[in-house]
């Protein structure tokens, strides 16, 4: 499978937030509180002006996200203009090994796509049923074939949400257009710890240096937002 010309693929919205040290998460059993209250806000208005969110199998499973937006003024707005309250989830897994009972598949009306390695398609299907969609993407998942899948499926604008694996596969193959990196003011210091991102071979290196089209404080946190394509906004033009 091979992806499409970057002009007919979504717009591609990476969002993390990460330690000073770079850490997504801790090591323990309990999540990791990076942002506040007011950054988490900014990030439901960034969910709101998309048309699907994604994130990797593993973050259904370890985190068991809503993907929902949370504000009701901005859910309104989004169904007056014709669209569903929230955005189309979208995930990708490997081993199809996903719980039909994780809140990804039963919160919300939101469209559900599951966008599976060839090898577990049949397994996928029968542990989901009619609660998603499960869409064959190659043997492994071509990142880039899901993106033109996605576009015919009516996606303009994708948020990727992560997890690191996601991410770093999303920005190894030059797929991101923009990138909103938070970072928390504290060390987490763990090396079990998942990072933002591991290794890999990146299009930006000190040879090519990524575009800080923002820099914003949202109270204890900084919001940078890289442009990593010609299609990202103008420096003056800050995204929600």
């Amino acid at each position: 499978m091979s992806g499409r010309s970057e002009s007919t693929r979504p717009y591609v919205l990476l969002s993390c937030a990460a330690s000073i040290d770079g850490y997504i998460d801790d090591a323990s059993d309990q999540r990791l509180l990076l942002s506040n209250e007011d950054d988490l806000d900014r990030v439901d208005a960034v969910r709101a002006s998309c048309d699907a969110i994604l994130v990797g199998a593993g973050t259904v499973r370890r985190d068991d996200p809503r993907l929902l937006v949370r504000s009701a003024d901005r859910r309104a707005e989004r169904v007056a203009t014709g669209r569903p309250e929230s955005p189309a989830k979208v995930t990708l897994t490997a081993q199809g090994d996903l719980d039909p009972t994780a809140r990804f598949f039963t919160a919300g009306e939101s469209t559900r796509l599951v966008y599976c390695a060839t090898g577990a398609v049949e397994k996928a299907r029968e542990r989901l049923g009619h609660l998603a969609t499960v869409v064959d993407a190659g043997e492994p998942v071509d990142p880039g074939w899901m993106l033109s899948d996605l576009a015919t499926r009516g996606v303009r604008r994708l948020m990727v949400e992560g997890g690191g694996t996601v991410h770093a596969q999303f920005l190894a193959a030059g797929l991101a257009d923009e990138l909103h990196l938070v970072v928390a003011p504290f060390f987490v210091g763990d090396g079990r710890a998942p990072r933002f991102v591991g290794e890999g071979r990146f299009p930006w290196h000190p040879g090519r240096r990524a575009r800080l089209a923002e820099a914003r404080q949202i109270g204890d946190v900084v919001l940078l937002r890289y442009a990593l394509s010609d299609r990202c906004p103008a420096d003056d033009a800050p995204a929600a």
